[in-house]
């Protein structure tokens, strides 16, 4: 990367501020992707045991909501996977830009308190 590093550490903070909002967004899916898995267990239980009559519809709501929740729990974490790693490596670079930036001590000019 070229150009000033206070430019590319602020550009690399945005990024990492971005996927941080998308890894919640992730967060989120998984929370209903697992709501969809157990919304669709209960109800082959509540056919399995006798509390509702396993018509067709029934067990067609509940495989979708079993399989579909499945499916979009493991291609979510598949995403947040992704975007951890996108993350920590914008968290590297970032901290070798800071470790690379030459700080000058500002000299200290007096010593009273202002309390």
């Amino acid at each position: 990367m070229e150009g000033d590093p206070h430019e590319q550490i602020a550009r690399l903070e945005r990024e990492i501020e971005a996927l941080g909002e998308s890894a919640a967004w992730c967060r989120k899916i998984a929370l209903a992707a697992r709501i969809a898995i157990g919304a669709g267990c209960v109800l082959f239980a509540a056919m399995l045991i006798g509390l509702l009559y396993p018509d067709g519809l029934r067990l067609l709501i509940a495989t979708i909501l079993t399989m579909g929740g499945i499916v979009l729990y493991g291609s979510n974490r598949t995403t947040a996977n992704q975007i951890a790693a996108r993350m920590a490596d914008a968290e590297r670079l970032r901290a070798e830009l800071i470790g690379s930036i030459e700080l000058t001590v500002v000299p200290q000019q007096s010593s009273r308190v202002l309390h």
